[in-house]
């Protein structure tokens, strides 16, 4: 099977579930890895922003990734998150955390300094050449305050091999019909955007990397089947039921929401690291009311 291949789908990004006293929850997180892999999920993306890699360090990110690797246990791919704002400690996280069980390694593009497309560009390839395992460009302006624009995308896809997709997080569904349009056949576009990902399948994407999936995995991989399958009826039907979900998770800050929703669920427990907290208690209530009448 070919990483493209292995790679369609619903992969989802795996949120990191804390105790009170801060420490990584261990126990949960393999609980939430059952969950959405007995779920229907295709792949699991760790130490992604939903997974709250900023507020690791490199001993938990460590710990973190070879546990994935051990409870997964080959039962779908793993997608490791590497990415950063200062290129040279991405390319040190590169050679020092344990890749070898990788699929892919996922890749923001460089935030808060908001670097000219060129230094995109420029780091974009200094990743690639030095990471072990394929790269998936990953594009989220509304968080890195930078957008990587298509032409940028386009000559990274034809220019670098070891670049094979990208996550495109952009909310404009007429930015990934341009990346479809320019970039190679080969190159793998893959929504980053719950909401929109029936429409963006639609018009051609292979799948998506999903917050929502870590709560509602068998119905989003269900969901993303019936888009490939060309069902748009029925894809568009769960869809629609979920859509106060998605509001929801995103109404306050990622993961803020779907640590709520999983929490209601048993998953795990309700802590984030600062600068992240937890839901507001009117949200959360809401978040209480919509799994009250959800019917899946």
């Amino acid at each position: 099977m070919s990483i493209f291949e292995k790679l369609q789908g619903t992969g989802v990004a795996l949120v990191t579930p804390f105790n009170q006293d801060g420490s990584i929850d261990f126990e949960s997180y393999k609980k939430l890895i059952d969950y959405v892999v007995d779920g229907g999920c295709n792949y699991v993306v760790t130490l992604g922003t939903t997974g709250e890699a900023p507020v690791l360090d490199k001993d938990e990110k460590i710990k973190i990734i070879n546990t994935t690797y051990e409870y997964v246990n080959e039962r779908v791919p793993v997608v490791v998150g590497v990415g950063g704002n200062y290129t040279a400690s991405v390319l040190n996280d590169l050679h020092q955390l344990p890749l070898e069980s990788a699929t892919a390694v996922l890749s923001v593009s460089p935030y808060y300094s908001k670097p000219s497309q060129e230094g995109i560009y420029l780091h974009y390839k200094a990743v690639a050449e030095t990471s072990p395992k394929p790269v998936i460009l990953y594009n989220v302006p509304g968080r890195t305050g930078r957008d990587v624009s298509v032409d940028t995308v386009v000559r990274l896809a034809r220019e670098v091999s070891n670049i094979i997709g990208i996550k495109d997080a952009s909310g404009d569904v007429g930015t990934g019909i341009r990346l479809l349009k320019h970039c190679p056949d080969s190159f793998m576009i893959i929504s980053g955007d719950d909401p929109l990902a029936v429409s963006q399948i639609a018009c051609g994407m292979s799948g998506v990397i999903s917050v929502a999936a870590n709560a509602f995995p068998h119905r989003f991989s269900e969901m993303i089947t019936a888009a490939l399958d060309n069902n748009f009826q029925k894809a568009n039907k769960i869809n629609a039921d979920l859509l106060e979900a998605y509001d929801l998770m995103f109404c306050e800050n990622n993961p803020a929401g779907i640590k709520a929703f999983l929490t209601e669920m048993n998953l795990i427990e309700n802590h984030l690291r600062l600068p992240g907290v937890p839901l507001s208690a009117s949200h959360h209530q809401k978040v209480k009311n919509f799994l009250a009448s959800y019917k899946s």
